[in-house]
């Protein structure tokens, strides 16, 4: 796996490419001590892991990773566990490391990292190989299949076991899960914001601090998903 360091202490970098010694699969191909640096080369380079600390002068972590359209997997390596619980807002961060970090729980991290981008390459393949997504999507309803105009449907909540596919018409309560009806749906057409819930953008009505209206629901936008969202806009 190629990874990069972020850390503002030169001494925190060293420790960390020392704990990636142990494990040949790791190679450090970079090290930045600051945050702005680190997006300059990825904005001309791919890697597979990426080991950030939080605190850094005038860019933090959680900054830096609200500037990437797809970040890789991330291990944050910080001396604040107060982080722990807003760190794993992010799809991307797969451990949370607190320092002083012992090289057993590093390993364990690895671990973690290797397994995440393992299914990323998997899906991403099984993307690359079907890559047509229909107009049409059916669903089973009392075991009929119903037929649904993709472009009519502005929202989908998740509720338990279940899923609530809102339309221009009618609302479908499916036994299913917004990961696998997200597989179903055209990417420049529908964003999940939110862990529950996945809109139609082009559908959006307002926006306003962490939410938008959609019709007459106001759905909330996770700090990981809004970057997301305002790229995708159409921002004058």
């Amino acid at each position: 796996m190629n990874c990069i360091i972020i850390d503002d202490e030169s001494t925190a970098r060293l420790i960390i490419r020392q704990l990636c010694s142990n494990d040949d699969k790791l190679n450090i191909v970079e090290e930045f001590s600051n945050a702005i640096q680190a997006i300059k080369f990825l904005n001309q380079n791919k890697v597979d892991l990426i080991f950030l600390d939080i605190h850094m002068p005038d860019f933090t972590g959680f900054d830096f990773i609200q500037t990437l359209k797809n970040p890789p997997k991330i291990i944050v390596t910080t001396s604040d566990k107060n982080f722990a619980i807003e760190a794993f807002e992010y799809d991307c961060i797969v451990d949370f490391l607190v320092k002083p970090i012992e090289l057993p729980r590093f390993l364990k991290a690895i671990q973690k990292a290797e397994k995440h981008i393992v299914k990323k390459e998997i899906s991403s393949s099984s993307k690359n190989k079907d890559t047509s997504v229909g107009k049409e999507l059916y669903v089973n309803i009392d075991r009929r299949l119903i037929k649904i105009d993709i472009s009519s449907i502005y929202l989908i909540e998740a509720k338990g076991d279940y899923i609530n596919v809102k339309t221009e018409g009618k609302n479908y309560i499916v036994h299913s899960t917004l990961k696998k009806i997200e597989e179903k749906l055209p990417q420049d057409l529908f964003l999940k914001v939110h862990r529950s819930y996945i809109i139609n953008i082009k559908k959006i009505i307002d926006i306003e601090d962490n939410s938008v209206l959609i019709k007459k629901d106001v759905i909330p936008v996770s700090r990981s998903n809004r970057p997301e969202l305002m790229k995708r806009l159409n921002l004058l």
